[in-house]
């Protein structure tokens, strides 16, 4: 026989609102970039491009369909159309984590991935214009993040606890620069 006790919690899990679904956006995207590096038989080329801060690194792993990758040579300035995916899921439950490399377990179900990584942080606040989040780390650490579209935003709360994962894929095409 249930207690009352029992009966209340059994009643307010089976009436709570549904959980809601990630905030997925995934989007084509592109990098002017100078290749560095090439490796044919895996069919990578690494690159770089001039930052705010700098120097910046790229992989791309770069689609068999894409024919110009074996004309390619190293200091060539070239064009490179790659998709990434952003999902935001509130886990309320979840324990705080640094960015982790979750690139392995990503390709076992897609072999198009690249790069994957995740991170679960503490949600805190949109500034006024909606073009930036605050966040909290697992060490008390505040961060700022920059929103390329606020529908990873929907149905955010202050102090959410947020898994986002980050997910590139395959080089789609790459134009040279002449």
């Amino acid at each position: 026989m249930l207690a009352s006790a029992d009966v209340l919690i059994l009643s307010l899990l089976l009436s709570a609102a549904p959980a809601q679904a990630p905030n997925t956006v995934t989007r084509e995207t592109t990098t002017v970039a100078t290749v560095d590096r090439i490796n044919q038989a895996d069919r990578v080329l690494t690159a770089h491009s001039q930052g705010q801060g700098g120097k910046v690194a790229h992989t791309f792993k770069v689609d068999p369909g894409v024919k110009v990758f074996d004309e390619l040579k190293v200091g060539d300035v070239v064009t490179v159309r790659h998709t990434e995916s952003v999902v935001v899921e509130v886990r309320p439950d979840a324990k705080l984590t640094e960015l982790q490399d979750t690139t392995e377990a990503g390709k076992a179900g897609d072999a198009t991935i690249v790069q994957q990584q995740k991170r679960v942080v503490i949600f805190e606040d949109v500034d006024s214009q909606g073009l930036f989040v605050t966040y909290r780390t697992q060490n008390n650490q505040r961060g700022r993040y920059p929103i390329q579209n606020k529908e990873l935003l929907k149905g955010l709360r202050r102090g959410d606890r947020i898994e986002i994962t980050l997910t590139l894929a395959r080089a789609i095409s790459i134009e040279r620069k002449r």
